[in-house]
């Protein structure tokens, strides 16, 4: 990992800019951007933290486009009542004005992992500008707050998972049981009744 630091750092904003597409067009197994940023800060503090936060922003915009293009491959192979759920979900964003931008926003400004989420709206086949300029503004305000407090924020988390792999998978499972618990839930019955209810999930058609 240091070298990948050391091999990209040399380029500058343009380096780290081709990182972090890199980390967000993949769906599981790398490290939370923020982590990535906040390194590359520490490794040279002459990095302006503004610009460094819209550089990685927009790596990391770019990264989930191209992943959430991938997952829409994969919506042949959903069971139909998933694939229903999806799109119950897609039909209610849709009609709000600022959905998916607000929905966006909200995994973009909180450390929350995004993969799992431009997955489903891969499978969803969502198609909105706001689900973009709503993750770029949201990380942004993320990474802008935890470069800034680099050393507060990134010490304490190596330390509880001093081998960075577990720390990596912890993430990614986290991402997975978010995403089994919001399939969970009956979205026609939640949307049209105001009633929670919570159904065993059927990802895929086999």
């Amino acid at each position: 990992m240091a070298d990948l630091f050391e091999i990209f750092g040399e380029l500058g904003y343009f380096g780290i800019f081709l990182v972090l597409i890199g980390i967000n067009a993949s769906p599981i197994l790398m490290p939370p951007s923020w982590i990535v940023l906040t390194s590359f800060y520490l490794l040279d503090p002459s990095l302006n933290i503004l610009v460094l936060s819209v550089v990685g922003a927009t790596g990391s915009t770019i990264g989930r486009y191209f992943l959430k293009k991938f997952s829409g491959l994969f919506r042949k192979f959903v069971g139909a009542e998933q694939k229903s759920n999806l799109d119950i979900i897609g039909d209610y964003l849709n009609r709000k004005k600022f959905g998916y931008a607000i929905a966006s926003f909200l995994f973009g400004a909180t450390p929350l992992p995004s993969n799992m989420l431009f997955i489903t709206y891969g499978l969803m086949k969502a198609k909105s500008f706001g689900i973009y300029l709503g993750f770029w503004v949201g990380r942004i305000l993320s990474y802008a707050v935890m470069i800034y407090f680099g050393n507060a924020v990134l010490k304490p988390f190596l330390e509880i998972f001093e081998d960075r792999i577990l720390g990596i998978l912890f993430v990614d499972v986290l991402g997975i049981i978010m995403i089994i618990f919001f399939a969970s839930i009956d979205w026609s019955l939640l949307i049209t009744q105001k009633k929670l209810k919570f159904t065993r999930p059927k990802f895929w058609r086999l």
